[in-house]
């Protein structure tokens, strides 16, 4: 818990009980000490328009670490060759605030595709773009036979833009890679110079699956920052939504995994299950996403009188159904035959990206933020991590099924304590820093917010557990053949709009 890297950032100037500043040497020594601090897992980097942030945890637990230095000249330090899983953000940071990571293991643009209005909208000096549309340009992969095969980023169906550029050599997956940066929505722009309550309107469609998630790390940010602790009753109605949540997304992805690999009825199951929960969702807190239930100070709904029996109901059938579920899904040979083997993540790879929730339990990390980070009402509450060696595209989705069990008795746990009281409290405003982490249903959610004299938002960056799947998703695939891609894809499920900001 001491190691090189920790010691370095705690001898910085200290900005906040989580956040030290360092001086520009102190930042370009950090990668050198991050290597000798294997187990200070990298969790994010961000930028403002004059310096740029990262955060950091402990692979036991405990709070993120956080360190800051000033970009001189727009410049800093790259930690990409010490830690992989920052290249995407350091490329985000050129992209949106226009600072350079020297250094970088890559520097291509990665949501700037030349089409924006403004370079580096959110740096210091915004300037209309000049010169001609930018190409794409892919990786290499060389060897007798291989050749490109272009996907997106428009596809089939109602999901979201992305492109894929797949090398294979015949059927067989040699590089694949990731283009996003289609979904843009300019939100922490959008964010900033408003009041907390007002921006978590936005925070709750960074992605639309995981708007309770993303709505309670919002909230946990803005609460840290000015002091605010919500109400018992609305803790745990924010705990009841997460949990719906999870088991609402859990179902629709074991259908669909189930459903790429042509076995149909798991699917129409699912899909019958996960309707009754969204209804019961819907009934409870009068939205079938829960979306803006969630908001700094508390919530903004009570449950409604018959929200607890509608829940109770639903959950009820997701039990009953559970089992003929698991029968079919492990006694189905040819859907095995496509599962097992399929899309492997090696535990070294989710551990050196600290790959969050099914996507890391799958392959044998053991964190859950709710366990390791313990939060309110979690806290209170005994559940069991489930964990799984093999990392393949089955031990993924037997993580889901393992989590909806202890999702839906944690539900009806949280409601049993119900107890009336206030649900919401005012947010002063004041100065003030924070972060919230949050497990969502993908991993834990990370939000940190700054606030200027007026409580208004002065700086943001809210991380999806997507940042460090996307690129664990192109290493799983290699070695696979060009049809099992979907299956890969979907037993990562990572979120496009979540890393598009």
């Amino acid at each position: 818990m001491n190691g090189p890297a920790t010691r370095l950032i705690q001898s910085g100037t200290r900005r906040s009980p989580l956040r030290w500043r360092l001086d520009e040497g102190g930042w370009a020594a950090l990668p050198a000490a991050l290597r000798q601090e294997p187990e200070l897992e990298f969790l994010g980097l961000w930028g403002e328009a004059e310096r740029v942030h990262a955060a950091f945890r402990h692979a036991g637990g405990g709070p993120p670490l956080l360190a800051t230095a000033d970009a001189t000249g727009g410049r800093y330090a790259a930690l990409s060759p010490a830690r992989p899983a920052a290249s995407r953000f350091e490329r985000m940071v050129a992209d949106l605030w226009g600072l350079r990571a020297e250094g970088a293991v890559d520097s291509r643009p990665w949501l700037d595709h030349g089409v924006w209005p403004l370079h580096a909208p959110l740096g210091k000096s915004p300037s209309p773009p000049v010169g001609e549309l930018p190409q794409p340009a892919f990786l290499p992969a060389e060897g007798e036979g291989v050749h490109q095969i272009p996907v997106g980023p428009v596809h089939a169906g109602v999901i979201e833009p992305g492109h894929f550029r797949f090398h294979v050599q015949g059927e067989t997956i040699v590089r694949l890679e990731t283009r996003l940066g289609y979904a843009h929505k300019g939100v922490l722009g959008l964010m900033r110079g408003k009041s907390p309550r007002l921006a978590a309107r936005l925070a709750a469609r960074l992605s639309g699956d995981s708007t309770v998630a993303h709505a309670w790390a919002f909230a946990a940010a803005a609460e840290a920052a000015t002091g605010v602790t919500p109400p018992p009753r609305a803790t745990l109605l924010r705990g009841v939504m997460a949990e719906l949540e999870r088991i609402a997304n859990h179902l629709n992805d074991i259908g669909f995994l189930c459903n790429d690999a042509a076995f149909a009825w798991p699917h129409a199951r699912c899909g019958l299950l996960r309707e009754r929960v969204l209804r019961a969702a819907d009934a409870a807190f009068g939205h079938r996403l829960m979306m803006d239930r969630v908001v700094p100070g508390g919530v903004s709904i009570d449950i409604a009188p018959s929200g607890p029996e509608a829940i109770l109901a639903a959950l009820a059938a997701v039990v009953a159904g559970l089992p003929a579920l698991r029968r079919a899904i492990e006694g189905h040979a040819s859907l095995q035959d496509r599962l097992a083997g399929t899309g492997t993540l090696r535990p070294g790879l989710a551990a050196g990206f600290a790959a969050g929730g099914y996507v890391g339990r799958a392959s044998g990390r053991d964190f859950d933020a709710r366990r390791d980070m313990p939060y309110a009402p979690y806290d209170r509450l005994g559940f069991t991590v489930p964990l799984r060696q093999a990392g393949d595209v089955e031990a993924r989705l037997q993580i889901r099924l393992d989590e909806l069990a202890e999702s839906l008795a944690m539900v009806a746990a949280l409601l049993a304590r119900l107890e009336a009281g206030e649900t919401l409290l005012p947010i002063p405003a004041r100065a003030g820093e924070g972060v919230g982490v949050v497990e969502g249903f993908r991993g834990e959610v990370l939000c940190w917010m700054a606030l200027d004299e007026a409580g208004l938002i002065r700086a943001i960056f809210p991380r999806d557990p997507s940042w460090l799947h996307w690129p664990l998703l192109e290493a799983a695939v290699e070695g696979d053949i060009v049809a099992d891609f979907p299956l890969c894809n979907k037993s990562f499920n990572a979120s496009y709009s979540g890393v598009d900001l």
